[in-house]
């Protein structure tokens, strides 16, 4: 049983022994006056300083997680003294261009962040009313994610991956290229998340940004794979936090890129085991829809204000199994998907995104005359309805073989074959513009005859196909 030591700070109590320890938890009793998600100061021995978060109440007895994990301690050589705040994180323009853990603190300098305000990293409440709908578009230079499922300023768009797939390649390349139209440099940026990545991974991120020189309007949340996993969890709010501030005080736009949600959400579930919660799905709690949503939600625009948060969350599919509950909630709450294919990656195809299970459920709203250009929407549609046509031909060809095809159908696997080959297929330095992208689409699509082209305005047909 605890015992109430003889001091008091801020006529907080401090308990001076704890009831037990169970993995990464620890739980006291007789407490009173705390709050859910209140962080505690934890002294081991009288010397080293760890934190934690309280993640249950049940009347006079706690639960909290330790961040720094709890090798180390025992019941009785720890003290444990309540902040009466949650975890808070300073926060400045100085931010751009650093690297910090998952709680928010530098790991790249001693330097700290000097800042008169802390930052509750459970974000602030925004008033439905006070959003304003997402209409520009984000130019990747990714010709399949620039034409066909294009990226929105404001949108939160996931990336569905798999294990061993280049998710991580095409993350990097996505915060070399990404730019705003008519967006200055100095006021756009990005805030990278990355939660449980390897070592080499994440030196892999760091020098990418550093040798395209786009470190200094990047700011990196890293958590290792060793790191504790309670960290896990903090480190997508920071990573939104950083972007909340930089978007609505500062009047910046950001991209906000989190990989890999999988392990954010493994993280979820050895904790809820730890906590001996009832599971749900395939073994994760029963509020991960719910705690996702805290995180995708933070996205968006606001009408007072200049600045936007556009999030690109990336996850890797177990067995690329989409159904499974982490790509089937993340897909309830986003507005789209990418999905990247393991056959395409197998074909030698960089980026290897699977075009006719993805796309993006605010494209319609941010291309066309005023954002890209008139033949936009009309040449997606064209080319999603000709390539899944391939698809079936491809599939009649295996049976009769591909002599026996009409005309047409072999028009179209030519077009299916070099769609994969030249439109999307890049290197990963090729920044395309949105006019060679568009342009490309026509020079493809223009394989086929005319009359084949069902989608497209006969105006449109006049101005841009190549005889």
């Amino acid at each position: 049983m605890p015992e109430v030591g003889g001091k008091e700070d801020n006529v907080r109590k401090e308990f001076l022994s704890l009831n037990k320890i169970e993995g990464p938890l620890i739980i006291l009793s007789k407490v009173e006056d705390v709050a859910y998600g209140e962080i505690i100061d934890i002294t081991v021995d009288g010397k080293t300083h760890r934190k934690g978060k309280v993640v249950k109440i049940d009347n006079d007895k706690i639960v909290a997680q330790v961040f720094e994990g709890t090798s180390g301690l025992s019941t009785q050589n720890t003290s444990v003294r309540f902040t009466g705040t949650p975890l808070e994180i300073p926060l400045s323009k100085d931010i751009l261009g650093r690297t910090f853990n998952g709680v928010g603190n530098p790991i790249d300098s001693d330097f700290p962040i000097y800042s008169d305000k802390r930052y509750n990293i459970n974000g602030r409440p925004i008033n439905p009313v006070s959003r304003q709908y997402p209409r520009d578009y984000i130019n990747t230079g990714i010709s399949a994610i620039d034409a066909l499922m294009t990226l929105i300023r404001g949108q939160k768009l996931p990336i569905f991956s798999g294990n061993g797939l280049p998710h991580n390649e095409l993350a990097v390349q996505i915060v070399k290229q990404a730019k705003i139209r008519g967006a200055e440099d100095g006021n756009f940026a990005i805030v990278f998340g990355a939660m449980g990545v390897r070592h080499d991974d994440a030196d892999y991120f760091i020098r990418s940004f550093k040798e395209s020189g786009v470190l200094e309007r990047v700011v990196m949340y890293l958590n290792l794979a060793d790191d504790p996993i309670i960290e896990r969890i903090s480190t997508p709010r920071c990573a939104l936090t950083a972007a909340e501030y930089l978007a609505f005080e500062c009047g910046m736009h950001i991209l906000v890129i989190l990989t890999d949600m999988t392990s954010y959400c493994e993280a979820l579930r050895e904790l809820s085991a730890a906590r001996e919660e009832v599971p749900s799905r395939k073994g994760y709690p029963g509020y991960l829809y719910s705690d996702l949503a805290t995180i995708y939600e933070r996205a968006g625009m606001l009408k007072e204000t200049e600045g936007s948060i556009t999030l690109l969350p990336i996850l890797t599919m177990p067995n690329d199994d989409i159904t499974h509950p982490i790509p089937d909630l993340t897909g309830y709450i986003t507005e789209g998907q990418i999905v990247l294919s393991r056959e395409l990656y197998q074909s030698n195809i960089y980026p290897p995104i699977s075009v006719l299970p993805s796309l993006s459920r605010l494209m319609k709203d941010g291309i066309g005359e005023d954002y890209t250009r008139e033949d936009h929407g009309d040449l997606a549609n064209q080319i999603f309805s000709s390539y899944s046509k391939v698809q079936d031909i491809r599939a009649l060809a295996q049976i009769i073989g591909e002599d026996d095809l009409s005309e047409i159908d072999k028009k179209y696997l030519e077009f299916g074959q070099r769609f994969e080959e030249e439109f999307l297929s890049q290197s990963m330095d090729e920044n395309r513009s949105i006019e060679d992208t568009l342009n490309l689409g026509w020079k493809l699509i223009s394989i086929l005859p005319k009359e084949e082209l069902d989608r497209l305005n006969p105006k449109l047909i006049e101005k841009f196909y190549i005889n």
